[in-house]
């Protein structure tokens, strides 16, 4: 891999190597069954793969060299990125970020970043399940939402609108992984809006988990988008977390 190696998926303990070497060992074999298909992935938890670390060519093998047919999202001025799907070795679907190495010139700023984010795991989110940062490659993967997004079912499918509940079903759902995102340590949204919200197979809305990475230069900045930042944030750089009741 390249300069960007890991510390933060396995523990580190001097007095315990061999423990930590088996660890390591385990967790090498689960991501590579997982990627290869060459069987069942122990280490699948209600049927999300554990979180770990992809290598450049797995990916460019998925989305075809990051092919433009690939893409599926394109966003960011101030922090350029690129969403592609695409497809591993075992068939499973996945969407793959693609950052310029200017939105993370740190690289162990942006694997600790990841962790972070990849330690969460909920029914309503598209849970981040890997990263890779080869060079000046920054990448996270995610589970792949087959149904679109929110907006394309609000704005450019005219024929076919959303009915109310299903809309409230949406609210509930979203409410529901923000709560869980607040309560593990993740209070902050970035850009919460119709796009941030996918659905997967079953039609069941889920919540990016994209949207929960810092996303700038300095790793610092949640936001590029200043019509979806909290007034306080923009104020003075801090935040404040609170429950809204709908009755």
């Amino acid at each position: 891999m390249g300069c960007c190696q890991s510390s933060c998926l396995t523990e580190t303990h001097p007095e315990n190597d061999q423990s930590r070497q088996r660890q390591q060992q385990q967790e090498h074999r689960n991501h590579s069954q997982a990627v290869s298909g060459a069987g069942p992935d122990p280490a699948v938890a209600n049927g999300v793969p554990s979180f770990s670390e992809f290598s450049l060519a797995d990916l460019k093998a998925a989305t075809n060299n990051f092919s433009s047919d690939n893409i599926v999202s394109e966003s960011g001025e101030k922090a350029p990125n690129l969403v592609y799907k695409g497809r591993l070795q075992n068939r499973k679907w996945i969407a793959v970020k693609k950052f310029t190495k200017m939105a993370w010139p740190d690289s162990k700023q942006f694997v600790e970043e990841a962790c972070g984010v990849g330690k969460l795991r909920h029914r309503r989110l598209a849970n981040l399940i890997g990263y890779c940062c080869d060079g000046d490659e920054r990448l996270l993967v995610a589970e792949y939402m087959i149904n679109d997004t929110l907006a394309k079912h609000l704005f450019h499918w005219e024929n076919q609108t959303i009915e109310w509940a299903m809309r409230l079903r949406v609210a509930t759902c979203i409410a529901e992984a923000l709560d869980y995102c607040s309560s593990e340590g993740h209070p902050l949204y970035h850009d919460l809006n119709a796009y941030r919200v996918l659905f997967d197979e079953d039609g069941d809305p889920r919540l990016s988990c994209f949207g929960l990475m810092k996303n700038s230069r300095d790793g610092k900045s949640y936001s590029t988008n200043l019509a979806y930042t909290p007034p306080e944030y923009l104020r003075n750089g801090n935040f404040i977390c609170c429950l809204v009741y709908l009755w």
